[in-house]
């Protein structure tokens, strides 16, 4: 078993375990979108781990789409996507829960979470903001449907076209969350080249994007494509 020591184990919420995460879903807050921290504290939820590596933020879509996350030492990557200003989409890499595990012990992490979980606390924390300034906004955001995607088994997959939200036939506005996840624990992992075992990937819209939504100041049903034409550092 690795030497822990050489990460830090940060307790993020109240009543935090010594390395797991107590409820993740229900009380973990997010960095801001455009924070070098987002992807580390994603990282933290999705493994259900206290363990916090480096996080590498990438300016350039296709560094992005080209790394790959690292168990030792634990290193996990970012990229924002913007709509002018504002930071609409945040995508990760991270190691799974079972990977930590294998190479750090079985303390070291625990229940896999997926990316809906995490866009359900983005969700959170909208509706949480605009209660205070705008109640009828933040009844809005309240109804937003979290798809529940199926992650896909290759980055051709992750990296593929998709709308960020749209307006399903009831009127409701959904959003997606796709993502990438290979399962450490598969028998055929160990055929897998090691730079693709036990991966974890996610793209998150914002608390921005969802206020803006939430507000009428944008309309749902944003494509999503990754041919260079969406700006990944405000404009």
């Amino acid at each position: 078993m690795r030497n822990l020591s050489r990460y830090l184990l940060c307790p993020i919420v109240l009543g935090l375990s010594a390395v797991g995460l107590s409820n993740p879903v229900d009380a973990q807050q997010l960095p801001a979108a455009d924070s070098d921290e987002f992807c580390a504290t994603v990282q933290q939820i999705l493994a259900n781990t206290a363990m916090r590596g480096t996080n590498e933020v990438f300016d350039t879509l296709d560094a992005y789409g080209k790394s790959k996350p690292m168990i030792d030492p634990l290193t996990n990557y970012q990229v924002v996507s913007y709509r002018g200003s504002m930071p609409m989409m945040v995508s990760c890499k991270v190691k799974t829960s079972a990977h930590l595990r294998s190479n750090y012990g079985e303390d070291a992490a625990g229940e896999q979470l997926f990316c809906p979980a995490v866009t359900r606390i983005v969700q959170a924390q909208t509706e949480a903001a605009l209660r205070i300034t705008n109640p009828a906004a933040a009844d809005k955001a309240a109804s937003f449907v979290i798809e529940d995607n199926e992650p896909y088994a290759s980055g051709r997959g992750y990296l593929g076209d998709f709308q960020l939200s749209f307006v399903a036939d009831d009127g409701t506005i959904h959003l997606n969350s796709p993502g990438l996840f290979q399962n450490y624990d598969a028998w055929y992992t160990w055929i897998l080249p090691e730079r693709l075992q036990g991966q974890s990937y996610c793209h998150f819209a914002t608390v921005q994007y969802m206020t803006a939504l939430a507000t009428g100041a944008i309309e749902p049903g944003t494509p999503i494509t990754f041919d260079g034409s969406i700006p990944v550092t405000p404009q």
